[in-house]
């Protein structure tokens, strides 16, 4: 399948030359990984490039889409599918953001370009550039290369480089529409794109176009699907949480139930109760949709939960955030003469994304300060207090209750809604540039600025404290109403009154300013052919500005669980980055050739640093090459980390004791020096940070001793050293002697102060193998072709200090949050074309991992008679057929998903996940889908 292929199948070949010598030099081309123009566009490196009639092939129609289909792509939080729950703070900025992820080395570690330039990184983040900003309708071809650049390119370019490629030019104006509609309904999606351009760059010498494209992501909730699915504890699976649509009555200080319930079966003593799950009532289930007993014993919990009703709470929320994108870009270029041309581009795109999970849930506590305080807890004037007071007193006795007391509870409140954050980011980017030759020198020069600018806003779902604290403390809400029953309009109206909605959560903006200039030529000759060298500079400067809540300071009243991040809230920020660049290609013979690459780069606030690269290919026979690289590579601290602001917090827990007379830090108070700490934290950005730097290297084969078969396998290495992370506490603890200076004592030598701002740490080591193997033949009249590309992860070790070893092997182990490191995945793609049509049909596999374990299992107490440890692999199929035998008319049908396959089964727990039974890093919740694409050629 091309979407798989490597350099070796996916190359385009030459432009052929026309007209005047100097008119072809104009047709020299530089391929991604490269500053050197050539015409042969083979090089030492692993270049894939994939067409746009592949991608269309395939019913691709967004670049988010394409990274899931490719192999080389990691399998983290990257899609729209796999960020679209509630996240943990450090990936809270990612509203709608999709990623490329290379080689599992993160999106923030893998360079974007827009034919060969950089592209605004996303407003809310500054990290990596969003890929819904990307004009995927007007591209080309997209060239990845896949081996670190940073000496090519500077930062980023860590896990390699994706290079979208738009049309240089076009003449004519076409139209197109496409949809991908599920089976079952929900995730469809729907394109339309127009196209036009004029002027003939040999005979005008001016060529304009322009093309601007729309695009629609219908919702997908969680239970519109089967697999997604918390209630399955038998497999070891069910929702961690009492917060149901009826409410779940807690054991409070001053509640109903202030002096504990003891169970008259076996006096246990009882923590909280939801009454329909006592012995002899209604059971869980007629709580509502999606409600079911709390699994005590999975989550280890004890009995004093034993009963708990729970909700399905990651089926209420969305599996596929809805989307919409209105995308353009223009370009005008003229020649100037025959060696050299200047062209205009600008690219716009804007894009809506709507976060919806759950409602919220609502906990009762003693604290005065808190939200919902002893004043909200549910009055004896409600209309169900007597409901649920007989209901306890019938089963544990009246002499266990206070009657008037206030009902202390969890509960799920429908009423105010599912949370919705709408993010809307508008992005740009202006290049001008001028191209050509001066004598027998290529040269480039450009001038762009882009910018990514950002908006979160609340909707639903979010409500201003006061307001709340009054709809409950006063008894309009009801937290104990049955199936049918519906909140008084009274209630109604006071959620509404307390709405949030409309309020801006935050906003960013990032912006880079570049100027590039990159000249290239022979200087002398070698046996192999010319001696060729390019040299250049890059000046670039970046630009971030981060806003947290944008109400005046003194009027902000508070909104429950509203994700405001004030903390991380930066005024305009900006760096200068200068940096020289060379490139030498040594063809020593004509069976080897070598290239010598190397970078200065210069930021402020940081001072230089030198990467440099050595690829060769060697071939000592025309049907086998040799190919190969080392390079070192650097990641700069973005500015959030850099420059965010400090914030102090209380230390949550009570089982902290000071590291330096408690050994292990784990508190005791019948051990001497081992009594409970409760310091303050210190987060936030950090000034003296040190890039994270890198050490790549490659070694592959090609082979293609005939026409009809060639293959190509690579192995490949990445080290990374200083990683940036936030330390958490226990790490602290464990590696005291290192970071005392962490712990900040007063006077008297307690500790008041853990320092638990960014730092630079240990590092990463992963290492893999590549293969592509491509045949092609006549069949039945026509031609086919077999493409088998796939990637295998060899190891992922990681080390927590410079001086440690590394881990053991992580590769096939589950991770929650982040990159998903599974062994093996695989493309095998047949097409077979014939005349006007052209048939596709595409396996694509995902291999199995470990999972992750459940409470229970870890703690020995219950294994789940149908647990399995490992997940499935994951196995999918496509159908394409193209047909182009009408005039100026072209039709593509498709099946995704041919045999409808639901994604493996996994336990994995359900908080910051998206959905629960499955995994969206891996598989796609859409089920069988059907695409259509028609496009058609005015002229």
């Amino acid at each position: 399948m091309a979407l798989a292929g490597t350099a070796a199948a996916q190359e385009a070949p030459a432009a052929e030359p026309q007209g005047s010598e100097a008119t072809r030099t104009l047709d020299r081309i530089s391929v991604t990984g490269s500053r050197i123009k050539r015409t042969d566009i083979e090089t030492a490196l692993p270049v894939t490039v994939i067409q746009k009639e592949e991608i269309e092939a395939q019913g691709i129609s967004s670049a988010e889409q394409l990274l899931m289909y490719m192999n080389v792509a990691g399998n983290g939080a990257d899609n729209l599918s796999a960020n679209a729950g509630i996240a943990p703070p450090d990936l809270r900025g990612n509203n709608g953001v999709s990623g490329a992820n290379l080689r599992g080395q993160g999106a923030d570690a893998t360079l974007v370009l827009l034919n060969g330039r950089r592209v605004a990184t996303h407003g809310l983040r500054g990290t990596a550039v969003d890929l819904n900003s990307i004009p995927f309708s007007a591209i080309d071809r997209v060239e990845i290369l896949r081996d670190g650049a940073s000496a090519v390119y500077g930062t980023d370019a860590i896990g390699g480089v994706i290079n979208f490629i738009t049309r240089a030019d076009y003449q004519g104006a076409q139209a197109s529409a496409f949809v991908d509609l599920t089976e079952d309904g929900g995730g469809n999606i729907y394109r339309t794109d127009f196209l036009i351009g004029g002027g003939d760059l040999d005979n005008d010498r001016w060529n304009a176009f322009a093309s601007i494209s729309a695009k629609k992501n219908d919702i997908l909730r969680g239970n519109a699907r089967d697999f997604s699915n918390a209630f399955q504890p038998e497999r070891g699976l069910s929702p961690d949480t009492r917060g149901a649509p009826f409410a779940t009555v807690f054991n409070q200080p001053g509640s109903m139930t202030a002096g504990g319930l003891v169970d008259p079966l076996d006096g246990q003593v009882v923590s909280n109760v939801n009454v329909l799950d006592l012995p002899g009532a209604q059971g869980c289930a007629a709580g509502g949709d999606m409600m079911g007993p709390f699994d005590h014993v999975l989550w280890n919990y004890g009995e004093s939960n034993r009963y708990g009703c729970a909700w399905d709470y990651p089926a209420a929320a969305v599996i596929l955030q809805p989307l919409e994108t209105l995308q353009g870009i223009g370009r005008a270029t003229f020649r100037i003469s025959d060696t050299h041309q200047a062209y205009v581009e600008f690219m716009g795109s804007r894009t809506t994304a709507n976060r919806i999970f759950e409602p919220n849930q609502i906990t009762s506590s003693t604290l005065a300060t808190a939200t919902f305080n002893p004043s909200t807890w549910y009055p004896s004037t409600g209309e169900s207090y007597d409901l649920v007071y007989d209901a306890l007193a019938d089963y544990f006795g009246e002499d266990q209750l206070t009657y008037g007391a206030p009902i202390a509870y969890r509960w799920r409140c429908l009423a105010c809604g599912p949370r919705e954050i709408e993010t809307t980011t508008k992005a740009y980017r202006f290049l001008v540039g001028l191209d050509g030759m001066i004598g027998s020198w290529d040269y480039t020069l450009g001038l762009s600025r882009a910018s990514s600018e950002s908006e979160s806003r609340l909707g639903t779902g979010y409500h201003y404290v006061e307001g709340l604290q009054y709809a409950f403390g006063s008894g309009l809400l009801n937290p104990f109403l049955m199936p049918g029953q519906e909140q008084s309009a009274a209630a109604m109206a006071a959620l509404d009154a307390a709405s949030a909605e409309g309020v801006v959560l935050y906003g960013g903006e990032s912006i880079v300013t570049t100027f590039d200039a990159a000249f290239s030529g022979s200087i002398g000759s070698l046996p192999g052919g010319d001696l060729q060298v390019a040299v250049g500079v890059d000046l670039r400067r970046e630009e971030f500005e981060f806003n947290g809540d944008r109400r005046a300071a003194a009027d902000r009243p508070a909104i429950f669980n509203a994700p405001f991040d004030d903390a991380n809230a930066l005024p305009s920020v900006s760096r200068d980055v200068k940096a020289v660049f060379t490139e030498i290609h040594l063809p020593f013979f004509e069976s080897l050739e070598v290239t010598l690459a190397g970078r200065y780069d210069h930021y402020t606030g940081f001072g230089g640093t030198a990467n440099p690269k050595v690829s060769f290919k060697w071939q000592p026979l025309d049907a086998l090459a040799f190919r190969g690289a080392y390079s070192t590579g650097f990641k700069v601290p973005e500015f959030s980390k850099l420059f965010s602001g400090a914030t102090e917090s209380q230390y949550p827990g009570a089982d902290l004791a000071d590291p330096a007379t408690c050994p292990g830090g784990l508190a005791d108070e019948t051990i001497p020096g081992c009594e409970v700490i409760r310091p303050d934290q210190l987060t936030g950005g950090k000034a003296d940070l040190k890039p994270e730097t890198s050490h790549q290297r490659s070694l592959g084969v090609v082979i293609a001793p005939v026409d009809w078969f060639n293959m190509s396998l690579d192995w490949w290495s990445i080290e990374r050293e200083n990683t940036i992370r936030v330390p958490p506490v226990d790490w602290l603890v464990d590696y005291y002697e290192v970071f005392q200076d962490n712990w900040i004592r007063d006077a008297s030598g307690e500790v008041v102060l853990i320092d638990r701002r960014f730092v630079n740490t240990g590092g990463t080591l992963m290492e893999g193998v590549e293969i592509d193997v491509n045949l092609q033949g006549e069949l039945a009249g026509g031609n086919w072709r077999l493409n088998l590309n796939g990637s295998y992860i060899d190891s992922f070790q990681t080390k927590e200090l410079e001086t440690f070893d590394y881990s053991d092997n992580l590769v096939g182990e589950y991770v929650r949050y982040y990159n998903l490191p599974i062994k093996w995945k695989h493309t095998l793609g047949f097409i077979w074309s014939k005349g006007d049509w052209s048939h596709s049909l595409t396996q694509i596999f995902r291999d199995g991992y470990e999972d992750e374990v459940p409470n229970s299992v870890t703690a020995g107490t219950w294994i789940p008679p149908q647990w399995e440890s490992d997940v499935d692999s994951y196995i999918t199929y496509n159908y394409s057929v193209s047909f182009r035998g009408f005039e100026n008319l072209g039709l593509t049908l498709g099946v995704k998903n041919l045999l409808d396959e639901d994604p493996p089964f996994t336990a994995h727990k359900n908080d910051y996940a998206s959905g629960a039974g499955w995994e969206p890093r891996i598989a796609d919740p859409r089920g069988r889908a059907y695409t259509l694409l028609v496009d058609y050629r005015f002229w």
